[in-house]
């Protein structure tokens, strides 16, 4: 089967004067027009190619390299806007349309946009949509707290920034958890902090993933959720009541404490350790 809005390898069946002839194992055809054909090639030989409608409608392959795919998120630009909705620049010779009603705000020529791009059933066109959180579900999560996850900056909140989480789902870094500049469209690295109650993501930016920090520091984050973010423990305490609550030397401890502290994921006090 060739898929529209993505990438597929075919085999090229034939030469004409349009272009060469791809195909599929299901006996499917595309046009590879003469532009994209490449210097050497032989019948039978395959490639790789991203097919969608063309201009006037037709299906078509091309060696073209688009921003933004079916079934993915990217900040667009764009290009222009008629009566019918905007147009946006994804790399490609035809625009990508995004209509009035898949517009989350109103769009205006020369703005960037993070949209979602899938296809129309009825017209079989790819469209872009920036209501994008109408394509994120959070009722069956495919992450667990302290997973290292990607990160699509989606949109700006009174308390923090909303991420696309792995393409999927939604997730929230507060604003006391952001320590770099992060603007809408950008990629980046994260760690799931917390799964609140109705599946809710806390994220926390960073590639240092709660799985790679030390056996110590990670029984002490443990702990500290456990304990509603709260251990009365410091490196003051007492050897003993620290080997009682955690099973290991002050030592180690401190150590723990330290890195923590360090990646800004607790903070100590005089009178404990605080999860932030």
């Amino acid at each position: 089967m060739i898929h529209i809005g993505e990438y597929n390898t075919l085999t090229i069946l034939r030469d004409t004067e349009p272009g060469l002839f791809l195909g599929d194992n299901e006996e499917n055809e595309v046009l590879l027009p003469n532009r994209y054909v490449p210097a050497s090639f032989e019948v039978g030989d395959s490639l790789e190619v991203f097919v969608y409608l063309d201009n006037e409608e037709r299906l078509v392959a091309v060696t073209d390299k688009p921003y933004i795919k079916r079934g993915d998120f990217a900040l667009l630009r764009c290009n222009a806007i008629t009566k019918m909705g905007a147009f946006l620049d994804w790399g490609m010779v035809k625009e990508l349309f995004c209509p009035f009603k898949e517009q989350a705000f109103k769009m205006k020529k020369g703005g960037w946009y993070l949209v979602y791009c899938y296809l129309d059933e009825k017209t079989d066109r790819l469209v872009a949509s920036s209501k994008t959180n109408r394509f994120l579900d959070n009722k069956e999560l495919t992450v667990e707290q302290f997973e290292e996850v990607d990160l699509i900056v989606s949109h700006p909140s009174e308390i923090g920034m909303n991420v696309i989480v792995n393409k999927k789902h939604l997730g929230l870094i507060y604003n006391d958890n952001i320590f770099q500049d992060i603007s809408v469209g950008d990629r980046l690295k994260g760690v799931v902090k917390k799964i609140r109650p109705g599946n809710k993501l806390d994220i926390a930016l960073g590639q240092v993933g709660y799985r790679n920090i030390e056996p110590n520091a990670e029984l002490i984050m443990k702990e500290l959720e456990d304990n509603s973010g709260y251990l009365n423990l410091s490196d003051k305490s007492d050897p003993e009541d620290i080997k009682r609550v955690l099973q290991m030397s002050k030592k180690s401890f401190k150590k723990a404490i330290g890195s923590l502290y360090k990646q800004k994921l607790i903070r100590i006090e005089p009178d404990g350790i605080y999860l932030l």
